[in-house]
Formats: structure tokens, C-alpha cells, sequence
């Protein structure tokens, strides 16, 4: 029968060669909404309900734009409220689609500034003229909706545009006809997110999808939310240049 003591010594020595972990700590899980915020071995939870976290443009347009919106326009039903469908960003890549560490810089880049990640959009044909071949990268886009359009969207008006270059208003006459509204971006360096380069810097194209049925509609739901438009004068007619004898002459034309 072995003895007491060195049973003792051969536990010790046991707990010694493998020290016991420290239990992890107990979270308290409430409800969904009330989530505590702890910090278990530097790692921060962060609470959900800062991720679901309504937009604050999105709130205005609720809550202030779609009643003036239904006091303008007549409205019977709020289904009939146009409102913002999708937010579409495209970016054509250039010389990058030769080089792929170009490629993932631009759809790096991207991500960062929509808060998603992009997709190639590539060839649908071949065109030797231009040297395209089928299925060959050309650009990449990347389409928002819900909360990621909203923030997108508000980052754009309040940030995008006024760090812009010589910024004067946006054009009016933008629309397509059927509600929609295209934009085009010079440089992606206004957005915060992305450092100035003093190389060749990279543009986009920000189309905005509505559900209006008017230009007029459209550019008013804009409007509310923040764009800034460029206010159109009176139209000044364009005073022809008076025509002279000698402009009817043949002299000096090389014909005999």
C-alpha cells in the first residue's frame, strides 16, 4: 500500500510540471438588447445593440422627410413615399488588371469606404481592338442596401463632397429620367479612410437607386436628405455672333 506521503509529494509534483488554467470568466447573458460590455483576456464585447444600430439618416427620413414629402406631393398611401433602393459603386481598375496586387489594393480601398467588400466585374465579350479578352477583369463594384446604403450615403454628403476639390454643387440634370441619379467621383482621397497619394489617383461612379417615379420626385427626397444641388438661374440666351461679307467669301479658301 503506498504510503500518504508520497502520494502528497507526487501530486505536488504533478501540479507543478502542469499548472491548472484558470477558469474563464462567466458571462452574464441577458437579453439580446442589454448585453454588458467585458473584457475577458483582452478582448473587448462590444454590445449588440451598437451593430444594429439605426442610421441617423435613415431615422430623418423616417421621422421628418416622408411627412413633408406627403404634404408636397399628395400622397394617400406611404407606400406611394419614394425612398432610396440601393446605393451602386463601380470602379474601373485601369492598369491594375495586369497587376494583381493593383487589383486587391483597389477592392481594399473600396471596402474600406462602402463598408463591403467589392466583386470583379468582368469581360462579357472579347474585343481585340481594345485588347479585351473574355471573362477579364475590367472593374469592380459593390451594391449597398438597408443600414450600410444609409451610412454610406450620409458619409457622402457630409464628408465626400464638401473635401472635395473646387466643389460647386452637384448637377440636376443628372437624372436618368425614371428616378435615378449618377454621380461620378475624381479621386476616393476625400474619404477619410483613404490616404492621399500623389500618384494617379483612383475615381468612382456612385449610381443612387429610387423608387420615384419623377425626376422632380427623385430630386426632391435628395434634396431633404442632404444633396447639395446646384441652384439653377434664369436661362440667359446666348447672343449669336453677327456674320460679316467675308465670312461668305471664297478668297483665302484655296479654291480657284
Amino acid at each position: 500500500m503506498a504510503c500518504p506521503s508520497i502520494l502528497r509529494s507526487s501530486t505536488s509534483s504533478f501540479h507543478g510540471q502542469f499548472p491548472i488554467a484558470a477558469s474563464p470568466p462567466r458571462l452574464s447573458f441577458g437579453s439580446p438588447r442589454n448585453v454588458s460590455v467585458v473584457k475577458a483576456a483582452e478582448v473587448v464585447l462590444v454590445e449588440k445593440s451598437e451593430s444594429e444600430k439605426v442610421s441617423r439618416l435613415k431615422t430623418a427620413y423616417l421621422e421628418r422627410i416622408i411627412p413633408k414629402l406627403k404634404e408636397e406631393f399628395s400622397y394617400q398611401n406611404i407606400h406611394e413615399v419614394p425612398k432610396v433602393e440601393k446605393i451602386v459603386v463601380n470602379c474601373g481598375i485601369g492598369d491594375a488588371q495586369q497587376n494583381a496586387k493593383g487589383l486587391e489594393a483597389a477592392m481594399r480601398d473600396l471596402a474600406l469606404i462602402t463598408g463591403q467588400r467589392p466583386v470583379k466585374t468582368r469581360a462579357k465579350a472579347s474585343l481585340a481592338q481594345f485588347k479585351i479578352r473574355e471573362g477579364q477583369p475590367l472593374g469592380i463594384a459593390v451594391t449597398l442596401r438597408g443600414n450600410v446604403m444609409y451610412a454610406f450615403l450620409d458619409r457622402l454628403i457630409n464628408l465626400g463632397f464638401p473635401r472635395t476639390r473646387d466643389f460647386q454643387g452637384l448637377n440636376p440634370n443628372s437624372f436618368d429620367g425614371n428616378g435615378n441619379y449618377g454621380v461620378g467621383i475624381k479621386e476616393q482621397s476625400v474619404f477619410p479612410e483613404i490616404k492621399f497619394d500623389l500618384g494617379k489617383g483612383r475615381g468612382m461612379d456612385v449610381c443612387i437607386k429610387t423608387t420615384a417615379k419623377t425626376d422632380k420626385e427623385a430630386q426632391t427626397l435628395l434634396a431633404l436628405m442632404g444633396m447639395p444641388f446646384r441652384e439653377t438661374g434664369p436661362v440667359t440666351e446666348v447672343r449669336k455672333k453677327k456674320l460679316r461679307s467675308h465670312h461668305f467669301s471664297r478668297k483665302g479658301t484655296g479654291r480657284k
